[in-house]
């Protein structure tokens, strides 16, 4: 279950998205699968090969990518989530979210 995000957020990521963009989406999340993690970013691009880079640049395997048929992504969860936001230069969402590295 998603929540803390605006309905004109999800939106604007979706496009972005779809128009090739690297674009990151931060929320609230619950699933018994992760413990520890309330939160999960999205980095999505369509341009799989753009992703892909991306995410190499990062350390993350293409095969970690969720090819979602309209908006493929990553999911960035923990330490690897701050990380890679702090890199990207996404304060705002670290901010509004409340992430910091556990180490």
């Amino acid at each position: 279950m998603a929540f803390g995000i605006k309905r004109e957020e999800l939106i604007q990521w979706k496009r972005d998205v779809q128009a090739g963009k690297i674009s990151f989406l931060t929320h609230y999340w619950i699933d018994e699968r992760f413990p520890g993690c309330d939160s999960v970013t999205k980095v999505g691009c369509t341009d799989i090969e753009r992703l892909i880079k991306w995410g190499m640049s990062h350390g993350l395997k293409p095969e970690w990518i969720h090819y979602d048929p309209n908006h493929p992504h990553f999911d960035l969860f923990g330490d690897r989530q701050y990380e890679i936001l702090k890199k990207e230069k996404q304060w705002d969402q670290i901010s509004r979210f409340s992430l910091k590295s556990e180490k």
